[in-house]
């Protein structure tokens, strides 16, 4: 059975969702996007994806074409007509095809978004196993734009760092700018030490993370003591544990960073708690 896709308002087997070639998604990159998990059939952190979303269209200012009721009831829809337990929704919006190609930003009067979700099925999920081994991750400079904190579909240098990670036969890419961890390909980054979780503090430099909010204030209701600053790929490379938070992927042990092995190269006591409470806590708060 295909694939049931949404589009504009209607939902579509894939092979017959289309959009414009003059839609600004495709010829500036001029679009934001969302992916938001899937456990037991339910929707985890939407709420904090629906607030980044419009966030991130007001720093572009681009119109929301989609209500927040819409948007729920359409996440839904497609993850009951596609079956999805254990997957993903990938939602982009962009700001729409005034019918040919201009650097000015058409008049959203006349040139609606466009607005664009398909599910992913993923078995296992929360069960990766990846979480039982860990990542080895390598450095790379970053070289994206500086607002980082709007979550834009311009993905190509990430991209390019994670073929980077492939190349060298690392599982992800952290970047580095003036000395210092940003952030990963597609994750937010830590480090652990001494018992305290070190990640960089918020700002236009980095994604604000919806998991990483959430499992920060998991962490805080743990007792667990969370410091927001800086850190090296040195310091990094001598923590006692690292991980990375993503919607895609929870909460993931780091076990080596450029070729060098943290602690005994297994998942730390920090990491595997935090996976726990993320995944127990966002089950509970599902929709």
């Amino acid at each position: 059975m295909s694939r049931i896709v949404y589009v504009n308002g209607e939902y579509l087997p894939e092979e017959e969702g289309k959009i414009s070639i003059f839609d600004r998604g495709f010829l500036m990159a001029d679009g934001v996007y969302e992916v938001t998990s899937v456990l037991g059939g339910k929707l985890i952190d939407f709420e904090g994806h629906a607030a980044r979303l419009a966030r991130s269209l007001a720093e572009l200012d681009m119109a929301q074409p989609i209500s927040h009721e819409e948007l729920l009831a359409a996440h839904r829809e497609l993850v009951a007509r596609n079956d999805i337990d254990e997957g993903l929704v990938y939602l982009q919006i962009t700001r729409g095809s005034a019918g040919d190609r201009d650097f000015v930003f058409p008049d959203p009067e006349t040139t609606p978004g466009t607005v664009v979700m398909f599910t992913q099925s993923k078995p296992g999920l929360a069960d990766n196993p990846a979480a039982k081994t860990g990542l080895s991750v390598i450095s790379i400079p970053d070289q994206r734009w500086a607002r980082r904190d709007i979550k834009t579909v311009q993905l190509l240098y990430p991209s390019m760092a994670k073929m980077a990670a492939l190349a060298a036969g690392a599982g992800d890419a952290w970047f580095v700018e003036d000395g210092v961890v940003t952030e990963g390909t597609s994750n937010n980054a830590y480090i652990v030490k001494d018992g305290k979780i070190i990640t960089r503090e918020l700002s236009t430099d980095i994604l604000h993370g919806i998991t990483r909010a959430a499992v920060l204030r998991y962490a805080a209701e743990a007792q667990m003591e969370v410091v927001e600053r800086n850190f090296t790929i040195e310091e990094a490379q001598s923590a006692d544990e690292a991980f990375v938070t993503s919607a895609t992927t929870f909460v993931m042990p780091v076990t080596e960073i450029d070729g060098a092995k943290l602690g005994d190269g297994t998942p730390g006591p920090v990491a595997r708690r935090l996976r726990e409470l993320y995944i127990e806590e966002s089950l509970k708060s599902a929709i």
